[in-house]
């Protein structure tokens, strides 16, 4: 055989080999999500055969995408936030009670939001990054607060009826060319909401934040190494703060978005969204021990996260713990893949150590 086809024989193997971590972590990601959504369009149909299945997981899901980004960010730098979901439960009680009871306006209601977020990633940055103390607990405070603070604004639930709040929630973009005819032949419009733009943006932003900027390689030095990181001059505590900051920022930006979806204020909203956000990290391929993730993963680890519950929902398994344990094998395999990658590539790296020595 010639040297040629040895070489051409070689070469997606030797691709694979200098793909990084987080790359193929994502890759991965991707093709689990393309399987699953052909599983569900070829053998359930029931809907999935319509874009707007698709789009209706992005509008279900939009809130999460931005909560699950922030996650990424503080888990890439080796730390943890589970205070995520309390603060959407609290801006979304702060923002009705503001809108309704108070008279105020939409454009002052966002930077409520916005301003509950920053408050958060400030004290519970500061904490972790400057005092030290662990970002499990910092943030354990942080949800025990946000929600009972949420208790003490408005306890009774309701729908949120200003006017210029109800426009806004109402308001749909549509998208040409993935509309569908329903029973009666009518042409029905494929449409998202606002809340999916501003995900998407949200996902945009940070992918080049963490792709092209001096701050987002310092995420990926600090959580890789701290005193690595240290070593080759990266300030470690205002990256430590920097990605809190970010992360309670894109908390008050999602719990809006919360907001706009539902339109109502409960004490019970957004539960477990802390913890579907750190799933949604991990299996969109961003390591629990830090210096390896990917934004995209993370978009995807949200969409797959969503589907594989509709796609549960849809073989008849409604009830509430079957949803729970797909979930919690999903995880397990994912977390068992990202093992099983990082151990190989730590023996291929000694491998490769070893016959430099020789």
């Amino acid at each position: 055989m010639s040297n040629t086809a040895l070489q051409g024989r070689g070469k997606p193997q030797l691709r694979l080999r200098n793909m990084t971590d987080t790359n193929l972590l994502t890759m991965i990601t991707i093709i689990v999500f393309v399987v699953m959504y052909l599983f569900a369009v070829i053998v359930l149909k029931k809907g999935f055969l319509k874009p707007q299945m698709l789009l209706n997981i992005l509008n279900e899901n939009a809130a999460l995408i931005i909560l699950s980004c922030g996650m990424s960010l503080v888990m890439i730098t080796g730390g943890i936030d589970i205070s995520v979901g309390g603060v959407t439960a609290l801006v979304c009680t702060a923002c009705a009670v503001y809108l309704d009871k108070q008279g105020g306006n939409v454009p002052m209601a966002i930077l409520l939001a916005v301003g509950i977020g920053l408050a958060f990633g400030l004290v519970q940055g500061y904490l972790v990054a400057y005092l030290e103390i662990q970002p499990f607990i910092v943030t354990l405070a942080g949800m025990f607060f946000a929600r009972g603070m949420t208790t003490i604004i408005n306890t009774d639930p309701f729908n949120v009826a200003h006017p210029g709040f109800v426009a806004l929630k109402g308001t749909r973009i549509t998208v040409p060319f993935l509309g569908s005819y329903n029973k009666h032949g009518n042409y029905i419009s494929a449409y998202i909401e606002i809340g999916v733009i501003v995900a998407l943006l949200a996902a945009a932003v940070l992918f080049l934040v963490l792709k092209w900027t001096k701050t987002g390689r310092s995420f990926y030095a600090v959580g890789g190494n701290r005193q690595s990181a240290l070593m080759l001059g990266v300030n470690v505590r205002r990256t430590v703060f920097l990605s809190h900051l970010f992360c309670g920022l894109l908390a008050g930006i999602g719990g809006f978005v919360y907001f706009m979806h539902v339109g109502s204020c409960a004490p019970s909203h957004a539960s477990g969204a802390e913890m579907n956000a750190i799933a949604s990290s991990i299996i969109g391929g961003t390591m629990l021990t830090g210096g390896v993730g990917n934004i995209i993963g993370t978009f995807f680890g949200v969409v797959s996260l969503a589907l594989i519950q509709q796609i549960v929902s849809s073989v008849g398994l409604d009830q509430a713990w079957w949803t729970g344990i797909t979930v919690a094998a999903m995880l397990c395999v994912f977390l068992v893949v990202q093992s099983v990658i990082i151990s190989r590539r730590k023996k291929a790296n000694l491998t490769a150590a070893a016959e430099n020595t020789r």
